[in-house]
């Protein structure tokens, strides 16, 4: 049960209430918060003095003024009106976390809405009842306006949802499904259900959570290429990072010098004359993989800090004033996401270039070519890296920042937007697409330890191997790798590799 009070919420409980459907529950304090500030709205309420949505219409319509019997019209207009998505629907996921995140600003008692208002969202949570939320729509301010406000549509009775079992099902519906009827909006409360980055930070903090386990699977493929292409650890020494004191490479060599621990191939050819120096993609892990965990550090910085706030426009302050902000602009958070594409786009770039040393026998220290039994009769695991390579350059296109492309709106008056929407969507593709790349590079490291056989490899990297064979075959004359490589791809995103891994290794990487 994750309590919802006025401090906001934690990384792990959003990714327990959006993917394990774990339930909620507001707190007594946040139902006084709440309480208070809807005390001040609804003395605001039939006042004649101009309060940006509680009196006045919205963007560029904010000099309009609107009759205190029209007040309550007035919120369910701009829900309907700001309903406006297109494209295929977001994955569940995705509405839970920002169906939270929306309740926790409400909870925080800055936005003035009834209790009952957090009650209604806490209670669709609970049921396993998800609006359906079109994808496109949101340019990230005044935060994501179109996808909250489907959400707020289906709260009011209009539009659609999915029930617990997936079946899309009228509004009315769902919303008898949580023991709940439409609800009438009062004074403030449709602008409040949809003025927020709570879309935008979802996916943030999902994409945190999935970085973080590729990047640590991306230090096991790393280690396993090493070995199956008779790479050194001795690059990896503590006493080298400690040259160059940037944290995340020095926890990505600890992890590379736990992983190789024990291996009878490095051992083999510690002291060899084969190679002076190996090749970048392999020296040059612990560099590429470490700068992707500072970026990931500074990512969940900003992540936790919004977590933290109270995004909502305008808000009720505790003296009473409510006053007019930009907090909803949001650009911390695309910028963050922006970041996390560039890291998580070099992660998979230096895994693909391991995987074409492995199947390339002029450059792979003995290896079949391809690795395959009588390559030229057999192709191995050749169009395996046309996959990697085809994965890197979609990567590449997902990398471009898209916070640096506002384009101005609502007749000019919200002239500058984040784009942060679109930074978090193109994120959630690019590492769908790293785990598909790290899975080939499973793959492949995988025919080539077994390949340098009789030795054995270290007891973490055998452990991923040995869990890999449980699902894929090894070397063999040729057959469709496809199905290898999606099964691949599920030991990587769904964290099985890690957790025999650090079993193995003594405990979770770095």
């Amino acid at each position: 049960m994750v309590e919802i009070g006025c401090s906001g919420i934690r990384p792990a409980e959003v990714v327990a209430v959006a993917r394990r459907g774990e339930q909620v529950r507001l707190a007594a304090a946040a139902e006084e918060a709440m309480r208070r500030s809807r005390a001040r709205v609804e003395e605001l309420a039939g006042a004649q003095e101009p309060v940006y949505g509680i009196s006045t219409g919205f963007g560029a319509l904010a000099a309009t003024w609107v009759p205190p019997e029209r007040r309550s019209e007035l919120q369910h207009a701009v829900i309907r009106s700001h309903a406006a998505g297109m494209g295929p629907p977001l994955e569940t996921e995705i509405v839970r976390a920002m169906m939270l995140l929306r309740l926790r600003t409400l909870a925080r008692g800055f936005s003035g809405t009834r209790p009952l208002v957090a009650e209604a969202l806490a209670a669709l949570l609970n049921a396993g009842v998800t609006p359906v939320v079109p994808s496109h729509g949101s340019l990230g301010a005044s935060g994501d306006l179109a996808p909250l406000a489907h959400v707020g549509l289906c709260l009011t009775g209009e539009g659609e949802a999915a029930g617990p079992d997936g079946d899309r099902i009228e509004a009315p519906e769902a919303l008898a499904l949580a023991g709940l009827a439409p609800l009438r909006l009062e004074v403030k409360e449709g602008l409040a259900l949809i003025n927020g980055t709570d879309g935008m930070l979802g996916m943030l903090v999902l994409a945190c959570h999935d970085l973080r386990g590729l990047l640590q699977a991306a230090d096991v493929t790393a280690a396993m290429s090493v070995e199956a292409l008779l790479g050194t650890d001795r690059v990896f020494a503590p006493e080298l990072q400690e040259l160059r004191p940037q944290p995340g490479q020095a926890r990505s060599a600890a992890n590379l010098v736990r992983l190789l621990a024990g291996s009878e191939i490095v051992t083999s050819h510690r002291h060899s004359s084969h190679a002076v120096q190996d090749s970048y993609s392999m020296r040059c892990s612990p560099q590429v993989a470490g700068a992707a965990r500072d970026t990931l550090e500074f990512a969940e910085g900003v992540a936790n800090r919004e977590l933290a706030s109270a995004v909502d426009n305008p808000v009720v302050l505790p003296d009473g004033r409510v006053e007019s902000n930009g907090n909803f602009h949001g650009a911390p958070l695309g910028f963050a996401c922006d970041f996390l594409a560039v890291a998580g786009a070099e992660v998979g770039s230096i895994s693909e270039r391991r995987v074409d040393r492995l199947l390339d026998p002029h450059r792979s220290a003995g290896l079949p070519a391809f690795l395959a039994p009588e390559p030229g009769v057999n192709s191995g695991l050749m169009l395996a890296q046309y996959t990697a390579a085809a994965l890197v350059a979609r990567n590449r296109i997902l990398a471009q920042p898209a916070s640096v492309d506002s384009v101005p709106t609502s007749g000019m008056q919200e002239d500058h937007v984040s784009m942060g929407w679109g930074a978090a969507m193109k994120l959630r593709e690019l590492l769908d697409n790293l785990a598909a790349i790290l899975a080939v590079e499973l793959v492949c490291a995988g025919h080539g330890l077994d390949l340098r056989g009789p030795m054995r490899p270290a007891p973490a990297t055998a452990a991923a191997r040995d869990l890999l064979r449980e699902h894929v075959a090894g070397p063999s004359p040729d057959r469709p790798p496809a199905p290898d490589l999606a099964a691949a791809k599920e030991l990587v995103r769904s964290g099985a590799l890690m957790e025999r891994v650090a079993a193995a290794a003594g405990g979770e990487l770095l």
